[in-house]
């Protein structure tokens, strides 16, 4: 089953070609022991050599093409900002920045949240 957060890291299940595969193992057997020590700790099969070097933390985007910026603006635009005070934007704000640096402790908050969401449809369904 997959979780809400899989979204989030379109870089799961990625398929190498045989010649992409041949291009790795290739690259692993001229490394020097120490970096290849490195590889096997994450494992071989896990370990993508062709991955694309990480952005600038000001321009990163969601998987939706948004900054961190444009998330916590659109949300808090779209709840009463009466009812909610600065605590509640920087919460908000914590939890973009989280996801677009795809940290897996806001994943695990995103699938609670949403597994916590669900527990309370059902409930009040059964009522």
């Amino acid at each position: 089953m997959q979780k809400p957060s899989d979204m989030l890291r379109p870089e799961l299940g990625r398929e190498f070609t045989e010649d992409e595969i041949e291009q790795k193992r290739l690259f692993y057997e001229r490394m020097p022991p120490r970096r290849r020590r490195f590889v096997d700790r994450m494992g071989f099969d896990n370990w993508d050599p062709f991955e694309a070097p990480k952005e600038p933390m000001d321009i990163r985007t969601d998987i939706s093409q948004r900054t961190v910026q444009e998330l916590v603006r659109d949300f808090l635009h779209s709840v009463s900002q009466a009812q909610h005070g600065g605590e509640y934007a920087r919460g908000a704000t914590e939890c973009a920045l989280g996801i677009v640096a795809r940290q897996e402790k806001y994943q695990g908050v995103l699938d609670f949240c949403v597994w916590y969401h669900q527990l309370l449809q059902k409930e009040r369904s059964e009522k």
